[in-house]
This record gives C-alpha cells, structure tokens and sequence, in this order.
C-alpha cells in the first residue's frame, strides 16, 4: 500500500456519545460529524463507535463486507483521508473488538483488540487479537490498539516499527487519570507519537465517559487535548522531522531490554 511521504500528519479525535446498540444511528451521526472536519489525514472515532461497549456482540456484529466497513471506506474516498474506530466484527462464529483502517484508495488495514476487558467479561465473548498489525499512510507507521490494551506496555513495546501509537477507547470515569497517566507514559517510553480517543456520555450500564482525548507528542508533551466531559474535535499535526530528531538526539530506546514475547 503506497502512498505519499509527508513530514507532517493532521489527526482529529472525535470524541463523541455513542448511542447504545445503534449502528444505523451511530453512523448517521458520525457521517455528519466528519463532515465538519477540515483538511485531516487521519480522522479516529471511539472504540465500538456503532454500539458502545456491548457484551452482547450476537446482536449487532457485521461482517468485514457490512454496512459499517463500507460506509467507512465510502466517507474516506469522499473525505480523501484514512478514518478508523473499533467495530464488532463476526467471523466464523467467533466475535472481535476490531480496529478498522479505512483507507482512501478503497484499502483495509485491521487489528484486533488483544487484551479483553475481563473485569466486565470481554474475554468470555470476545476473541483475543494474536498480531501486531502496523500499517504505513503518507510514510507515518502507525500500531492501533484498543482501550485496556493501554495498561500492558510489553505489547505496545517499540522495535523500531512505528512512529505513531492509536488508542480508541471506551474509558469510564472512576479510572480516567490512569487513562491520562498511561497515554503519556507510551509516548514518553517508545520515544513515539499517541493519539488517544476517548468516548464522553455514557451507557446502558449507566457507565460515564469523561472523554480526556490527548495526542501527545515523544516528550510526554501534550500538543492538543479535550474539555472533559465534552463532544467536541480535537486535531494536532505530528512530524517526522522532531520525532527522528528527538530519537536521534536522546538515543533512549537504544538501551531498551530485549525480550521475546511468548
């Protein structure tokens, strides 16, 4: 998958309710919603964007050809920028929490959720993501992963791969600072860019969502972030110029551990 080298990258975070096991809805919504973005390359929506964090995935999972997947690759041939969110996929019988690239040129890139939320039983309806799937747009590489894989650094471990960390999330409240601690520890450890989305509103399990998206830049620095509690859009530009500069000039990830994951 070719596309054209930039130095810099626009990424909008749409942090936004969800309305509950809603998919024709929910895309409604966002469709309208991507429309007010302006000049993004990227533009990410929340973890489960059609449903919210349902444990009842027999209800409203789609197929990779469903309705979902092509409306995505739809609006970013219309938008000319990649769009990806986690949707509830379907596949012989077992059920994923999925991330979805939809690329502009009709591509797919996808990857599935590797840590399941067992403290609200993901892991007993949902599938367990097995590979690092890192894709490359306009020369960025870029590792999307879900929500509670955030708190397992080990799998999000640099190996000279990517410059850029995804995390789309449904985030409750009582744990938020662990979110806002946690999105700058990644960045600051793998010497990287994050973007981390998170939902606002809340759910069928009356759960409240306080939003906190940031993108954060390799320093820990903070180059945009949301009010919380707030629908809104927030975009930043990540570079290549201060990440091969910041990695080159403090050398960190030169003294990393080696360890092979079994």
């Amino acid at each position: 998958m070719k596309h054209i080298m930039q130095n810099s990258l626009n990424i909008s975070l749409l942090q936004s309710p969800l309305s509950w096991e809603n998919p024709e809805y929910n895309r409604m919504y966002f469709d309208k919603k991507i429309d007010t973005v302006k000049d993004a390359d990227i533009v990410l929506l929340p973890e489960m964007f059609t449903t919210g964090f349902t444990m009842q995935p027999e209800k409203v999972a789609e197929k990779m050809n469903g309705e979902t997947i092509n409306w995505m690759l739809a609006k970013a041939a219309e938008k000319n920028c990649l769009i990806g969110g986690s949707v509830i996929i379907e596949e012989n019988g077992k059920y994923y929490n999925r991330f979805i690239a939809a690329f502009p040129d009709g591509k797919i890139s996808h990857s599935d959720k590797r840590h399941l939320f067992s403290f609200a039983g993901e892991d007993k309806v949902y599938t367990q993501g097995k590979e690092r799937t890192i894709f490359t747009y306009k020369g960025f590489r870029i590792f999307p992963l879900i929500c509670y894989d955030l708190r397992f650094p080990v799998w999000a471990r640099y190996k000279d791969d990517y410059d850029l960390l995804i995390y789309v999330a449904n985030w409750p409240a009582p744990r938020i600072k662990a979110w806002d601690t946690l999105l700058k520890a990644r960045a600051i450890e793998n010497m990287c860019y994050v973007a981390g989305l998170n939902r606002v509103g809340s759910d069928a399990n009356d759960l409240q969502y306080p939003g906190h998206s940031a993108i954060i830049n390799p320093l820990g620095e903070v180059c945009a972030s949301s009010a919380p509690e707030t629908e809104t859009v927030i975009t930043a530009a990540i570079n290549h110029e201060l990440l091969k500069t910041t990695r080159d000039r403090f050398g960190f990830l030169k003294d990393k551990d080696e360890f092979i994951l079994e």
